[in-house]
């Protein structure tokens, strides 16, 4: 950076200082700055630092971190009246804030809930698929009332039962098989796939079929 360039930097952060009298470390300098008026970072330590020299600005060092703020001795002596005013500026101005922020929050609260809102045509059209859905159980329901081959509650449980019978039969007759081959094939000298072939024994699964659950 050039001799003229430090020296706008340096002005530019004198300014700023001296405008928003507020200690600040070099980060924060280089953070608001830096977007509008492209300084870099190592530019404005320097340039910091060389203003706390000259004395045109302070310095105080807290542990490792140095802050920096307007010399102080320019600005005019403010009085005990003028305090308790900018206190009560600042009390009145915070209540402000609070309101305008709580008002901000019921705003976004009330855009999330219109944006996630269907709109008029997408209400219509959902409207006219549930009547449309509607309408088909109704006629599902029609032909089952309509129907002649309904079955009693008492017959239906005795489905299910021989239902769950034949199940449990299965599993049954499955493992006994199972365990019977496994004991075979302990001295087979083939494979298992070649001993279903040899004896002719179709398995559930080459049809595909697994046990039902009871």
């Amino acid at each position: 950076m050039s001799k003229k360039d430090s020296e706008s930097g340096a002005g530019i952060i004198l300014a700023y200082l001296n405008e928003k009298n507020r200690p600040y470390s070099v980060q924060d300098v280089f953070g608001n700055l830096q977007k509008q008026h492209g300084l870099g970072k190592t530019a404005v330590m320097k340039a910091m630092e060389h203003l706390a020299q000259e004395g045109k600005i302070k310095e105080k060092v807290y542990g490792k971190q140095k802050i920096y703020f307007a010399d102080q001795s320019q600005f005019p002596d403010v009085g005990e009246s003028e305090l308790r005013d900018l206190d009560s500026r600042i009390t009145e101005l915070g209540a402000q804030v609070q309101s305008v922020s709580q008002s901000c929050r019921q705003m976004d609260a009330e855009l999330k809930e219109l944006t996630s809102s269907l709109t008029t045509a997408e209400m219509m059209s959902q409207i006219q698929e549930l009547k449309a859905e509607c309408e088909g159980y109704r006629e599902r329901l029609l032909k089952i009332k309509s129907a002649s081959n309904h079955i009693t509650p008492e017959e239906r449980e005795k489905v299910c039962k021989q239902r769950s019978l034949h199940v449990k039969e299965w599993k049954k007759r499955k493992r006994l098989a199972t365990d019977m081959m496994d004991a075979i094939l302990e001295g087979y000298p083939k494979s298992k796939k070649q001993f279903l072939e040899e004896v002719g024994v179709e398995t559930d699964e080459d049809h595909k079929v697994t046990v039902p659950n009871i």
